[in-house]
């Protein structure tokens, strides 16, 4: 199977756990398939893929590892309501997520792929994943993309640069090869310094102090003179205690928020109602919490995105909820990119969304955001409208080589 220079490095050592932080579209999940692929293609051995969820494991290669094994004939039956690919070799190929870290215990594993370990907790890793290695002498690889210095990506890279038996990789977008010089350079223009710096050149920054450091009281708060409102983009988080709703309107790709709601002890109808009330000739198109598609007993069996479709608004939102530290991104990347350039702005009588912002704070020594009550669900809201609408993961068109080839197999089964 086919690999670029950087894969290659990572794929030819021999170390039994190896780790390779990098920028996004590296490739990572192609290197994963590729390395089950090579491990399952020895007979009687026990594979996992392990994503931050069942649903993103799914997403991330199912379609892909399952069409490329039928095709070389491998596959011997797989099983579509449990992610398993039985193969004739006698190996197995599972697909799993780490949200529910108990289901994984008790198996024992040859090998393990982690994918986006960087958002998965420790734990999963330490006290379930290692032990299942241990009869087997089971190997593992790690990929994903940094979090901040003192993370448990940040912790695994160093450690693994000192420890017998582990191997360490970092590489840029660009030493990939996959992603157009043109296309990082679009990128570099989207997002903000430290983002950019962080998503696409694999460094490990240092958090600390401000959530949202690229807010400036100076520089973000102006006066929005908007008359007529025809059109007005609505983010909302659904926590009843305040329930917190930024709206904004959208000029030039420029975020313009005009107004807010804080609303202590109410709920989803008492939100509809008031934005009608307050623009009642406007299209409202709504961003809410991926987690308002439950329903509720308390409103009548409806969940709040069904109240919000029947009042009559457009409801745009994501299936799963985007790693908050990416709907983070995406926020500071409209305050400022990394060419200087502001793209969202808040009038002054937006208090609560110019309080969240100037006030959420990390954690101390940490990459995790200081969750207080009083300043993160508004924040939440104005996240859940920015990340819909400027993502800082744009689906990007990228070419993996075709022709797989290891073990001295071609992709047509045949040996060489």
């Amino acid at each position: 199977m086919p690999l670029s220079k950087p894969q290659e490095l990572v794929a030819e050592n021999n170390a039994r756990f190896r780790v390779c932080v990098s920028g996004r579209r590296f490739g990572k999940s192609y290197l994963s398939i590729r390395e089950l692929c090579r491990a399952a293609a020895l007979p009687d051995q026990e594979c996992l893929f392990l994503a931050p969820s069942y649903r993103m494991a799914k997403h991330l290669i199912w379609d892909q590892i399952k069409d490329k094994l039928k095709s070389l004939r491998w596959v011997d039956q797989t099983n579509e309501a449990e992610l398993i690919i039985r193969l004739k070799s006698g190996s197995k190929i599972y697909l799993k997520g780490a949200e529910n870290k108990d289901s994984l215990r008790g198996g024992g594993y040859n090998f393990v792929a982690l994918d986006e370990f960087q958002d998965m907790d420790p734990t999963v890793w330490t006290e379930v994943l290692r032990p299942t290695l241990s009869d087997r002498q089971g190997r593992a690889l790690f990929t994903g993309t940094p979090r901040g210095v003192g993370s448990f990506s940040y912790e695994m890279y160093t450690m693994a640069q000192s420890t017998k038996d582990w191997a360490s990789f970092k590489f840029t977008t660009a030493e990939g090869g996959i992603v157009s010089l043109d296309e990082i350079e679009q990128a570099r223009r989207d997002l903000d310094l430290k983002t950019f710096e962080q998503e696409y050149n694999a460094t490990f920054n240092t958090y600390s102090g401000m959530v949202y450091y690229n807010f400036s009281r100076d520089d973000t708060i102006k006066t929005i003179d908007v008359s007529h409102t025809p059109e007005i983009h609505v983010g909302i988080d659904f926590n009843l205690d305040p329930l917190s709703v930024a709206i904004a309107v959208i000029q030039n790709h420029n975020i313009l928020f005009i107004d807010e709601l804080v609303m202590k002890g109410s709920n989803t109808d008492d939100v509809c109602d008031e934005l009608r009330r307050r623009y009642p000739t406007a299209r409202i198109i709504m961003y809410p919490d991926p987690a308002g598609k439950a329903k509720h007993t308390a409103s009548g069996g409806r969940s709040d995105h069904s109240i919000l479709r029947n009042a009559g608004f457009q409801v745009n939102v994501r299936h799963v909820h985007t790693p908050v530290r990416d709907r983070v991104n995406s926020v500071n990347s409209k305050l400022k990119n990394a060419k200087g350039i502001r793209s969202m702005f808040i009038d002054p009588k937006c208090r609560q969304i110019i309080k969240s912002l100037e006030r959420l704070t990390y954690k101390e020594g940490t990459s995790v955001i200081h969750k207080d009550g009083e300043h993160d669900h508004m924040a939440d809201a104005v996240g859940y409208l920015t990340d819909f609408i400027y993502p800082i993961k744009p689906e990007v068109t990228t070419e993996q080589p075709t022709r797989w080839a290891f073990g001295g197999t071609t992709s047509t089964g045949r040996s060489q």
